[in-house]
């Protein structure tokens, strides 16, 4: 009998310490500016975590207690500006004070996607003293929009809570470390910056190239493949966070596209409910992607000065309307993948983002898993091996199939909004706790 230790706000106080000291010796600590005097003393952090955890636990008027702290005085802030490129600050004639009902009460009105509730250390502990309105753009980026500069400081100290007991401590928009469900995470990893997931989608990238090519001409601006496989990134992320939002979570599993008869019709490790018909509309999402990259190279034309090549950035700079009604038929995309996974079974892609059918019953033959590997970083190469018992029957049939599918792999989203990618790794069956949003 395997016995779980749950971790606890001391733990991540102390988790946060190790991480926070790890970014002070990183040369290069890339979008985040860690600040020596941004860091309340250790006491001081474990009392604004706890307090903050205790809060997630609450309900206001039946509604679930979400919101982010921005931990600093209000004098950081320029009163100035606001959003979308900067933060608004509003702050109170007299401090209220910094408890979990303070919190519950100021979260209805602080709503978690635009606002932050500000937070500054006394003498005493913390106090309330106002709250800071930062618009959605810190979360496009990650979720799949098109990206623009978050207004949220690389250095400001955020704590947010996403959820009953779900505590996340950052910097800026980089998540150091979080609490979930009773474990810690050294913040989770991005998968998408991961080498392995790029090479599962090499060879369909290369052929949507072959077919951008002959679609446009030899005359066009050359497009970039890591701009290809940015735009096809977006829309996965999309994906991912709708499911987030519709908290009923679901299955995602990418098939190789040479063994998708295989896997659904010969062993059928995968029984789908719904099949669809081999025919256009399964193929929109990447009849959307090749109509993307053709707006793309159609307006670089018109730039001047004519860029050399097209890259990514083209994509989020572009106010074109050809280009924001794809944006927007994308995002339906995403809206429609999103209400297949509320159906019980998995939504089943090949990696050319052909949607095949859902309701997938994961049965397989390979041998019941026991434990698997948690990457800790995102290749895999470093990792722990857990038991699996701690995880629903969602992830426990992911796991499964890529233990016998090695080429296939499955994004698992709970119904808390976690998000884990499951694969056959570097000869073992591993997972990783991916970060959709800061």
């Amino acid at each position: 009998m395997t016995t779980r230790t749950h971790a606890y706000t001391p733990d991540l106080a102390d988790l946060v310490q190790a991480r926070w000291r790890e970014l002070e010796l990183t040369p290069d600590p890339g979008a985040c500016q860690p600040r020596q005097d941004s860091l309340p003393d250790p006491q001081a952090l474990r009392h604004l975590l706890s307090v903050a955890f205790q809060a997630s636990l609450l309900r206001e008027e039946d509604r679930p207690v979400r919101f982010r702290l921005f931990v600093g005085s209000p004098e950081r802030l320029d009163a100035h500006r606001g959003p979308p490129a900067g933060l608004h600050r509003l702050r109170f004639q007299q401090p209220r004070p910094y408890d979990e009902h303070e919190i519950r009460r100021l979260s209805q009105a602080a709503k978690y996607h635009r606002s932050l509730i500000g937070v500054r250390a006394t003498a005493e502990g913390f106090e309330i003293w106002g709250l800071v309105q930062s618009g959605p753009r810190w979360l496009q980026s990650a979720r799949g929009g098109r990206d623009a500069p978050s207004p949220v400081p690389s250095d400001a100290v955020v704590v947010r809570a996403d959820g009953t007991g779900h505590i996340a401590f950052a910097v800026g928009d980089v998540t150091l470390a979080e609490l979930r469900g009773g474990q810690l995470s050294g913040g989770a990893v991005n998968v998408f910056q991961s080498h392995w997931l790029k090479m599962r989608f090499a060879d369909s990238r290369i052929q949507l190239v072959k077919e951008h090519e002959e679609a446009v001409g030899p005359a066009a601006i050359p497009l970039e493949l890591d701009a290809l496989r940015s735009v096809s990134q977006q829309m996965v992320k999309r994906l991912i966070a709708t499911i987030q939002d519709s908290r009923h979570g679901g299955t995602i599993v990418f098939l190789p596209r040479a063994r998708t008869t295989s896997v659904l019709c010969e062993t059928e490790a995968i029984q789908l409910k719904y099949m669809f018909a081999e025919e256009e509309p399964r193929r929109r999402y990447r009849t959307l992607i090749l109509a993307l990259m053709k707006e793309l190279v159609t307006a670089a034309a018109d730039l001047q000065p004519r860029p050399e090549r097209v890259g990514f950035g083209l994509y989020h700079a572009l106010q074109r309307p050809s280009i924001a009604a794809l944006d927007e038929a994308i995002v339906e995309m995403s809206q429609l993948i999103a209400a297949l996974a509320d159906v019980d079974g998995a939504v089943v892609l090949n990696e050319r983002f052909e949607v095949l059918g859902f309701g997938g019953e994961i049965v397989g033959t390979a041998p019941e898993v026991t434990t698997i590997r948690r990457g800790l970083d995102l290749e895999g190469n470093e990792y722990e091996t857990v038991p699996i018992d701690g995880v629903g029957t969602r992830h426990r049939a992911a796991y499964r199939l890529c233990a016998q599918e090695h080429e296939a792999f499955a994004v698992v989203i709970s119904q808390d909004g976690g998000v884990q990618f499951v694969a056959w790794q570097n000869g073992a069956l591993m997972c990783w706790d991916h970060r959709n949003g800061p």
